[in-house]
C-alpha cells in the first residue's frame, strides 16, 4: 500500500496551487493584445485619473491638504489595492464552486484549494499594482519609511481573512446563487463606509468606533500609517484587527469543510 508522507502532500498542494494559479493568469489576459501590461497600465490610469479629479475638480479633504494632492492621489490608490483585492474576491467567491463542478464531480478534487488559488490569483494581481504605488511613491515623496518592512504583518492576517471570506462564500454561494446579487449590491456601498477617499479621521467622532468594525477599513488605516506616513498602528486596533481576521479564517473553513460533502449535490 502507498502511503504519502505530509512532506510529499504539501509538496503536492504547492503544485496544485502553482498549476491552477498560473492558468487563471494566463485566462485573466487571454485574447488581449497587451496581455500583462495591463497589469500595470490599468493601475497607472487609476492613478492619473484620481490625481487629476481631486486636484481639479473635487478638491483635497482638509485632512490631507497638508500632504499636497500627490499624496492624497497615492492614499487613495492604495485603499483602492485593498478595497479592490477584497472585492474582486467577494463578487467572484459565490460562484467559484459552480465555476469547477466538471472538476468537483468526475475527480477527487480538493474543492477548498479553489479557495487558495483565487486568493493567492488576486493578490498576484494586486501586487503588482502595490509595484506601482511604491514607484510613484518613491518618485514623490523620493523616501520609503522603515515601517515599510512592517508590512508583512499587516499582508499576512489580511491574506488569511481574505481566504476566509471566500470560504465562507464560496460554501453559501453552493446552496444559492441569490449570493451572487447580494454581492453586487452590498460592495458598491461598503466601498462607501471604507475610508478610501477619506481618512479614519475625517469620520465624526461618534461614528469612529463603527466605522473600525469594518475589517477592510482597519487594514487600509493600518497600511498607510506603516507605508504613507510613517506611523504605528495603534496597538489595540491591531490585535484587535488581527484578533478578527484569525476567527473568520477558522470559522470560515470549519463551515466550508462541514458542507463539503454536499457540494457535490447542490451545485
Amino acid at each position: 500500500m502507498l502511503v504519502i508522507t505530509p512532506l510529499e502532500r504539501a509538496w503536492h498542494f504547492r503544485e496544485l496551487i502553482r498549476a491552477v494559479v498560473r492558468r487563471e493568469l494566463t485566462v485573466r489576459f487571454r485574447g488581449s493584445m497587451l496581455g500583462w501590461l495591463w497589469a500595470i497600465f490599468g493601475p497607472l490610469v487609476m492613478l492619473t485619473f484620481y490625481t487629476i479629479i481631486f486636484s481639479r475638480a473635487v478638491g483635497v479633504p482638509a485632512s490631507a491638504r497638508a500632504h499636497g494632492v500627490f499624496s492624497y492621489a497615492i492614499s487613495i490608490f492604495s485603499g483602492l489595492i485593498f478595497f479592490n483585492l477584497f472585492s474582486e474576491l467577494a463578487y467572484r467567491a459565490p460562484m467559484l464552486l459552480h465555476e469547477h463542478t466538471t472538476f468537483i464531480k468526475k475527480s477527487i478534487f480538493p474543492s477548498e484549494t479553489l479557495a487558495w488559488t483565487a486568493t493567492i490569483r488576486a493578490i498576484v494581481y494586486a501586487a503588482i499594482s502595490f509595484g506601482v504605488l511604491l514607484v510613484f511613491q518613491l518618485a514623490l515623496s523620493h523616501w520609503i519609511p522603515p515601517t515599510f518592512f512592517l508590512l508583512p504583518l499587516i499582508f499576512i492576517p489580511f491574506f488569511m481573512f481574505l481566504l476566509g471570506v471566500t470560504w465562507f462564500l464560496m460554501a453559501l454561494g453552493s446552496f444559492t446563487r441569490d449570493v451572487t446579487h447580494l454581492m453586487a449590491s452590498i460592495i458598491p456601498v461598503f466601498m462607501f463606509a471604507t475610508p478610501i477617499f477619506y481618512s479614519m479621521s475625517d469620520v465624526p467622532k461618534n461614528l469612529q468606533p463603527f466605522f473600525k468594525l469594518n475589517i477592510v477599513a482597519d487594514y487600509i488605516d493600518m497600511m498607510r500609517d506603516l507605508l504613507l506616513y510613517g506611523h504605528m498602528p495603534n496597538p489595540l486596533l491591531y490585535i484587535g484587527t488581527v484578533l478578527a481576521s484569525l476567527f473568520v479564517f477558522a470559522y470560515s473553513y470549519r463551515f466550508f469543510m462541514r458542507y463539503k460533502a454536499v457540494f457535490v449535490d447542490v451545485i
